[in-house]
């Protein structure tokens, strides 16, 4: 069984959604027969490469709020991350342009390495005091998860490497009806929005096992929407 998931490294739900989603596959019988895909998905596609900025100041911008109230909803999901075992930095974070990330992880699938790339990735983005937002760092990451770093340079260098791929992900994305992420597919059986909790990733991994059609699972979770950013 394959399951599909659509994140930003810039969603904190995508990154708390991935280690709800793997507590719940642990729990599922038949796990070691399913195949985890992830795929591309563009929270801010317009914001130009090199154009990053304080995520305070961004989440205070987007919804309207003032930066004590932007600190409180970061706590929020901090709370939600610690809960989960993940670090969580509120303060001192960048937002930024996530394409040449997808690339990246576009190159560590084919190369059996993009799941160790996407963990470095959120890890440092939301735990650690580096910014995903510039290639050095990136290459960095990308060596850490075990690729060469000539290939890497040489992808970042080349922004045609691997765009194709994130675009078709991106339109497979909205074809399915997904405006937000995390977003999972099972099997191409069942759809699931939002970090949900692990139970709930573990039931709808069972009724997908038994094939029954593409639904929404569990009720409504956080999640990260296209108007940009994180939330």
């Amino acid at each position: 069984m394959r399951v599909e998931i659509w994140s930003d490294i810039a969603c904190p739900w995508c990154y708390i959604g991935k280690a709800r989603f793997e507590k719940g596959l642990a729990d599922f019988a038949h796990r070691d027969e399913v195949e985890v895909v992830h795929r591309s998905f563009e929270l801010d596609p317009n914001r130009a490469k090199g154009d990053t900025g304080p995520v305070l100041e961004m989440l205070a911008a987007k919804y309207g709020r003032s930066l004590d109230e932007a600190r409180a909803m970061e706590a929020h999901v901090a709370s939600n991350a610690h809960s989960e075992g993940l670090g969580y930095r509120t303060e001192g974070r960048d937002h930024g342009n996530t394409f040449d990330i997808h690339r990246l992880l576009h190159l560590a699938r084919e190369r059996g390495r993009q799941d160790e790339l996407l963990d470095l990735a959120y890890r440092a983005n939301f735990a650690e005091e580096r910014s995903v937002f510039d290639d050095e760092t990136l290459v960095t990451l990308a060596v850490e998860a075990g690729l060469d770093e000539a290939e890497a340079r040489a992808v970042l260098a080349d922004p045609t490497a691997y765009a194709d791929a994130v675009r078709a992900d991106e339109r497979e994305a909205a074809e399915l009806g997904a405006n937000g992420v995390p977003f999972f597919v099972l099997d191409r059986r069942y759809g699931i929005s939002g970090g949900q909790p692990a139970e709930v990733f573990t039931q709808a991994l069972e009724q997908a096992w038994q094939g029954r059609t593409l639904q929404p699972v569990g009720g409504d979770a956080a999640a990260c929407d296209v108007d940009g950013g994180t939330c």
